[in-house]
C-alpha cells in the first residue's frame, strides 16, 4: 500500500504499540524519571496513568527493553476484572509454579518461595500491571499483601501499575486503598503532546521506516495534526495512516492541511461517530415553529378562497426557505469546524436563502 508507494520499509504508523518507534516526548521523559527512581529504590508501588492511547503500553515495551534481565526478572500481567485469588493464580504462573489445585495458603506459600528463588540469583522481581483500572480492591489488597514479602529486609517484589486516568481517581479518593497509597513511591501522568511535539512524532516514526523525505511536508500541516488527535499518539497514528494513505492514492508529493482535512472530511462521511479524525458539528438550532393563523386570518381565507391559496403558498415558501437556510447555516458550520475556506458564494447562498 503506501509504505510501496513511498519507498518506506514497513507501515510507521501502526496501532499496535512498538518500542522500537519510541518517542522521547516531554511527558514520557518524565514518566521515565520517575519510572528510574522508583526502580532504584526497589521497593513499594510505580503508578503511570494515560489517557487511551496515550502510550502506556509503549512506555513498557521501552521499560522492558531497557532492564538488564541478569539484575531484574520481570513479569507482565495485562490485567481484566480478576478477584485476588485469581490474580494470585495469574502471579504463579508468572513464577512458572502450577496453580490448579492449590489453596490460597498454598499458592501464597510457593509465590513466596519463587521471589525468594529468584533473590538467590542477585535478581529482583518487577511485576508489571497494565490496564490497573479493571482490578477490584480484593485483587489490589492483593499486590499490597504481595508486596510485604522481604528477604534480609529488602523487599522480594516491587509492583508497577498501568491504568487510564480513572484509575488514579480512585487511588486518591478510596479509604479502602490506604494502605496501598501510602506505598506508591513514584507517580506520574501521561499527558498529550504538546503542539510542538507533533512534528518531530511524525518525522521520528517515518525515519524509522525508511523515509526518504518523500513525501514533503507543509508547515502548515502540523497545528491541524494536533488539533484533529488533541495530540494523543495513538489518534495521530490513525490519522496519519489514513493520510499517507490518501497522498499514496491521489499521488500528492506535499501534505498540507488541505489534504488532512480531506481525509478527516472522509473519515466523517465513513465513520461518523469518528471523533479522533474530525469534530463534531455543532447542530444548529431549529427554527421556531411558526405562529398559529388567528382567528381573524383564519376568518377572512375562509370567506376568500384565494386570500387562503396565498397564505398556503407564503407559508411552503417560508418553510422551503427555513429548509434552505438550515442546510447552507449546517455546511458553513462544517467548513469553519474543518480548518478549510468556504466555498465561493457560499455566502451569498446564505444571504439569497434568508431573502
Amino acid at each position: 500500500m503506501y509504505e510501496e508507494h513511498f519507498g518506506l520499509t514497513e507501515r510507521p504508523f501502526q496501532l499496535t504499540p512498538d518500542p522500537r518507534y519510541w518517542f522521547d516526548s516531554a511527558t514520557h521523559r518524565k514518566a521515565m524519571a520517575y519510572l528510574g527512581y522508583g526502580l532504584a529504590q526497589g521497593e513499594g508501588f510505580i503508578v503511570i496513568t494515560g489517557d487511551i492511547g496515550a502510550g502506556k503500553t509503549t512506555l513498557v515495551g521501552h521499560v522492558t527493553a531497557q532492564i538488564d534481565p541478569a539484575n531484574l526478572s520481570v513479569i507482565t500481567i495485562v490485567s481484566t476484572a480478576i478477584e485476588g485469588d485469581d490474580l494470585l493464580r495469574v502471579v504463579a504462573t508468572g513464577l512458572d509454579i502450577e496453580p490448579a489445585g492449590r489453596s490460597k495458603a498454598e499458592l501464597l506459600t510457593l509465590v513466596e518461595r519463587g521471589l525468594h528463588a529468584v533473590a538467590r540469583t542477585g535478581r529482583r522481581t518487577l511485576l508489571i500491571v497494565d490496564e490497573a483500572q479493571a482490578l477490584p480492591v480484593s485483587a489490589l489488597e492483593e499486590l499490597r499483601m504481595l508486596s510485604n514479602f522481604q528477604a534480609g529486609g529488602r523487599a522480594l517484589l516491587q509492583i508497577f501499575l498501568l491504568g487510564q486516568p480513572e484509575f488514579r481517581e480512585r487511588l486518591n479518593g478510596s479509604d479502602r486503598l490506604e494502605q496501598l497509597r501510602q506505598r506508591v513511591i513514584a507517580i506520574h501522568h501521561l499527558e498529550p503532546m504538546a503542539p510542538e511535539e507533533v512534528a518531530s512524532y511524525v518525522t521520528h516514526r517515518l525515519s524509522i521506516a525508511g523515509w526518504n523525505g518523500s513525501p514533503s511536508f507543509a508547515d502548515n500541516v502540523f497545528p491541524v495534526l494536533h488539533r484533529a488527535s488533541g495530540g494523543v499518539p495513538r489518534r495521530l497514528n490513525q490519522l496519519m495512516g489514513r493520510v499517507l494513505l490518501h497522498a499514496a492514492i491521489t499521488e500528492a508529493k506535499v501534505i498540507d492541511a488541505a489534504l488532512v482535512n480531506a481525509v478527516r472530511a472522509d473519515a466523517a462521511r465513513d465513520l461518523p461517530s469518528a471523533s479522533s479524525v474530525t469534530p463534531a458539528v455543532r447542530a444548529v438550532p431549529s427554527p421556531a415553529p411558526a405562529p398559529a393563523r388567528s382567528a381573524e386570518a383564519s376568518s377572512l381565507a375562509g370567506t376568500n378562497p384565494e386570500l387562503l391559496q396565498r397564505i398556503a403558498r407564503l407559508e411552503q415558501r417560508v418553510e422551503e426557505q427555513d429548509a434552505a437556510l438550515r442546510r447552507m447555516l449546517t455546511l458553513l458550520v462544517d467548513w469553519v469546524e474543518s480548518d478549510t475556506p468556504a466555498p465561493r458564494g457560499a455566502l451569498e447562498a446564505v444571504r439569497g436563502a434568508a431573502a
